[in-house]
């Protein structure tokens, strides 16, 4: 697949209500350039955390070393480690000072796959289900990406990790419903995916 790496999302995309990020962010391409290799898939699935009246919110009890990136001026990678297990990731939105972020839930792979492969299941010839299955979760992601806690921070207009502008699914091929995997503010339907994709997470 031929990338225009050059095609980075501007850092005003970020800057704004977190629900439009959430939603404008399906269809993007999610990169990251390790060891001189390309690692690309197009965002499907997202979920929204604003602070102030969201409890499940990193941020929702104010900033902590933990959740300080969340605080900073939108366009930065919000990398935490949860259940003692894996690494979820989170694009930084809104202005500076606001402790807003977007999950990314679900991502289609595109170019890297044996690579993903191989992060996620220590091989590089896999099944249609199990490249259904490389990047069908937020840790999942984490794992095929390899981003850990010192990713945390990362400046999405930079050379390692970024989006690239690409095609915001339409509004009719959009699902909004409640968010997933969360114990506090379940009722929130700030969750987006692509209607009818086989690699979100759960239906």
């Amino acid at each position: 697949m031929n990338l225009n790496l050059n095609n980075k999302l501007p850092r005003e995309f970020y800057v704004r209500d977190t629900l439009t990020v959430a939603r404008e962010l399906l269809g993007k391409i999610f990169v990251r350039i390790l060891d001189g290799k390309i690692l690309a898939g197009r965002i499907i699935e997202t979920e929204a955390y604003i602070a102030g009246e969201d409890e499940s919110a990193h941020s929702s009890r104010g900033k902590t070393k933990r959740n300080a990136t969340m605080f900073e001026e939108g366009g930065l990678l919000y990398v935490y480690f949860t259940y003692g297990m894996y690494y979820c990731s989170n694009v930084v939105t809104n202005e500076k000072g606001k402790g807003d972020a977007v999950l990314l839930r679900s991502i289609e792979p595109l170019e890297g796959i044996e690579i993903f492969a191989q992060n996620r299941f220590g091989k590089t010839e896999i099944t249609g289900k199990e490249k259904r299955n490389l990047l069908s979760g937020p840790g999942k992601i984490c794992m095929a990406y390899k981003l850990t806690k010192a990713e945390d921070g990362t400046d999405l207009l930079g050379d390692e990790i970024f989006i690239l502008d690409a095609s915001t699914v339409p509004e009719n091929k959009m699902v909004q419903t409640t968010r997933i995997g969360i114990s506090k503010s379940k009722e929130l339907p700030w969750r987006f995916y692509e209607k009818d994709n086989p690699y979100v997470s759960r239906k």
